[in-house]
């Protein structure tokens, strides 16, 4: 499953991201970070590309689309809380004073109401989902030890359901969907995690191992089964093999499955194509129902061959082997 030199140029030419030309040389291509084709793509996130573009229509203050910078969710999917997302896969940081300015907003608007009666960092009550993409985009951004993030952390902490998943509605089980905790506490280093944190990580992988990321219910979910991006708060396949084969379980027999799955989306030419862009729901399986307008946010076309799509799977197919 390794990349075709046409891939490798299509991955990491001039034409590229530099988002995925950083990840195809440090995680396909298996170089340092610091090796010098890695470091100058790193170099170029935020000044060219996707995340130069989002970050081209941020306001001065650090918020986008709302004429109130204090609503940082909706609309779902253009407003604050979903570019943050965004720039934090697509690998930007602090030490970018836009990036900076982003993290300090949205730390103050939900810190207004965390710290009081356990809320976490999103102020929503129950809102695993919200508050684990937070959580994962402040850490990324380089902001662990924020004690908000740290309260955050523990909220999720006591949030994990007792068979190990987390649930964003209430509710005594665990589902495949909320893996916004999972994936927020994966993204701590091993060497910051406490006795409580390893313990939960270990659990919750064990949750989506068991359940091989897709049995869930008595019949299958059809958008689980196409690859999208951005992922938002949504599940899909590949967001699983993702964050499992992160987590050291790229050997495990259980996800035989997922990988034939994977390798079966491949085109003909080496490549993989988004299915979808969010929201992408069956009503005919499932009873989530959308409050107020959404608009799509999507980085690459449906229905060809993508970049984000490619290098994610073969990030995930490099650490099987």
């Amino acid at each position: 499953m390794r990349a075709s030199p046409s891939v490798r140029r299509w991955l990491t030419d001039s034409t590229s991201d530099p988002s995925v030309s950083f990840r195809y040389w440090t995680e396909v291509d298996g170089r340092s970070p610091s090796d010098p084709r890695a470091s100058r793509a790193r170099a170029q996130i935020g000044r060219k590309g996707w995340a130069a573009k989002i970050l081209a229509q941020q306001f001065p203050d650090g918020h986008w689309v709302t004429p109130v910078p204090t609503e940082i969710y909706r609309p779902k999917y253009t407003a604050t809380n979903w570019m943050m997302i965004i720039l934090a896969d697509l690998g930007m940081t602090k030490r970018d004073r836009r990036i900076a300015r982003l993290a300090e907003l949205v730390l103050d608007r939900w810190s207004r109401r965390a710290g009081r009666d356990g809320y976490p960092l999103s102020g929503f009550d129950g809102e695993t989902c919200a508050t684990g993409n937070a959580v994962r985009s402040l850490i990324r951004f380089g902001y662990l030890d924020h004690p908000v993030v740290q309260q955050s952390i523990d909220w999720l902490l006591r949030a994990q359901k007792a068979d190990g998943g987390w649930h964003c509605f209430r509710a005594r089980r665990g589902t495949l969907d909320a893996w916004e905790g999972l994936d927020a506490l994966a993204e701590i280093p091993e060497s910051e995690r406490d006795a409580r944190v390893q313990s939960a990580v270990a659990r919750g992988a064990e949750f989506f191992l068991h359940r091989r990321l897709i049995v869930e219910g008595p019949t299958s979910y059809p958008p689980w089964y196409r690859i999208h991006y951005p992922n938002h708060y949504y599940y899909d396949l590949l967001v699983g093999l993702r964050m499992l084969t992160r987590l050291g379980h790229a050997k495990d027999r259980r996800l035989g499955a997922a990988y034939r799955w994977l390798i079966r989306k491949r085109g003909r030419d080496g490549r993989w194509s988004i299915d979808a862009v969010h929201p992408d729901l069956d009503p005919e399986h499932g009873s989530y129902q959308m409050e107020g307008p959404t608009y799509s946010t999507w980085l690459e076309r449906a229905g060809y061959p993508s970049r984000w799509a490619t290098v994610e799977a073969l990030s995930v197919l490099a650490r099987r082997e």
